[in-house]
């Protein structure tokens, strides 16, 4: 396993972490985990060399708003001697802090449900304008001095879900340890993207990189076009190398967060990490990746670059997220097989914000700098995932 200085600290951390958003789970039981398999795969990953294990207050829950199964899995899962081997990661639930004693309260549960006496890497979860606002007003930073002087937590990091700019706000408003943004070659201008990387690797922060095979839609059943970029390379990878060593062979990249459902995953990805520092890309192999790209957007439905023109919507539909998440359904895997029930624009997108609220007054195609007929694609929008609406 090859391991790497960890930002400000001087942690030496696996290049591949353990991400135990998506451990296995019982069958037909949605947040249950499967505690024999996911130990074994666990235990297996640290007698590897990963040391490095993400959770958070709501994984393997039933809502955000309380403590899922996956905390006190963690905890459970590394006694034995097995918690001195490794370093946890674990995330405050920022949007339920409402006043600065909530820090300490959520702090000191999440120590007791892991089993431990200190968090190694603790983050803010899921940065955004909102939650920044909710820590800001709460005095966050006076908590995480508290924590790290008491000994409760060693390194404070955040993760991110928003715009570059705010990224860059965050990063300059308090010495952070290190950060964890959403990173993979379909994404690499999103969010944070490469430019954000790089800002904050600059400021000496270690950075984290969850979703670097994006849920695993830039893997798993992936088109037949985008197969044969691969099948036809001169490196004879598969898909899953292809896109890990893309992060990898990003150098300000600290460690990627895999969230493995299996111990195949586990084996592979052990696999793959132990010689992530031995395979340099070259000119070749980033055609090979941009030619992927290329035929995973040949398949985009609606040409929306999320540039925020037609917001805000009279009616509050969020537009861009609607198209989105229309156009994910088509790039990735097979549309023929893929079910619209299980997409991400029932979790992600609210009631209010779907394509069924259109009122078709046609404000956002008046401002719309692609001339999107982004009435008529809402409809296409509604047909697909919302069809009981459809008139």
């Amino acid at each position: 396993m090859h391991y790497k200085s960890f930002g400000k600290t001087n942690k030496k951390v696996s290049m591949l972490g353990f991400g135990c958003m998506r451990l296995p789970v019982i069958e037909n039981q949605s947040s249950k985990i499967d505690e024999t398999l996911a130990k074994d795969m666990i235990r297996f990953a640290i007698e590897k060399g990963v040391n490095y294990f993400d959770t958070a207050y709501p994984y393997h829950g039933e809502s955000m708003k309380e403590g899922g199964e996956s905390e006190p899995f963690l905890g459970k899962v590394l006694e034995g001697g097995y918690r001195e081997k490794v370093y946890i990661a674990t995330k405050m639930p920022c949007w339920l802090i409402r006043e600065h004693e909530d820090m300490d309260k959520y702090l000191d549960e999440q120590l007791e449900r892991l089993k431990t006496n200190h968090i190694d890497f603790y983050l803010a979860h899921s940065l955004n304008k909102a939650t920044w606002k909710m820590i800001c007003e709460a005095g966050f930073p006076e908590f995480l001095e508290k924590a790290k002087k008491d000994g409760r937590i060693k390194h404070a990091g955040f993760s991110f879900h928003d715009e570059l700019s705010l990224f860059k706000e965050i990063v300059d408003y308090y010495d952070w340890d290190f950060c964890q943004i959403q990173y993979n070659y379909m994404d690499e201008y999103f969010q944070a993207g490469k430019e954000g990387l790089k800002y904050a690797s600059e400021k000496g922060l270690g950075v984290v990189v969850m979703e670097p095979l994006r849920g695993g839609k830039i893997v798993n059943n992936i088109p037949v076009e985008v197969d044969k970029v691969f099948k036809n390379a001169q490196r004879k990878m598969n898909s899953v190398e292809w896109a890990l060593r893309w992060v990898w062979n990003n150098p300000e990249v600290s460690l990627l967060l895999s969230g493995m459902t299996s111990m195949a995953h586990v084996q592979e990805n052990v696999s793959i990490a132990e010689t992530a520092e031995d395979i340099v890309f070259d000119e070749k192999d980033y055609a090979v990746v941009s030619m992927a790209k290329k035929a995973f957007r040949d398949r985009i439905r609606v040409n929306c670059t999320a540039c925020g023109y037609c917001m805000p919507c009279p009616v509050k539909v969020n537009i861009p997220g609607c198209f989105s998440h229309y156009n994910d359904f088509y790039m990735y895997g097979d549309p023929e097989k893929n079910d619209p029930k299980r997409s991400g624009y029932y979790s992600m997108i609210g009631p209010k914000q779907r394509a069924s609220n259109c009122i078709k007054c046609g404000k956002c195609e008046e401002h719309c700098p692609q001339n999107i007929a982004i009435r008529e694609e809402l409809d296409k929008v509604k047909e697909l995932f919302e069809p009981e609406k459809v008139v």
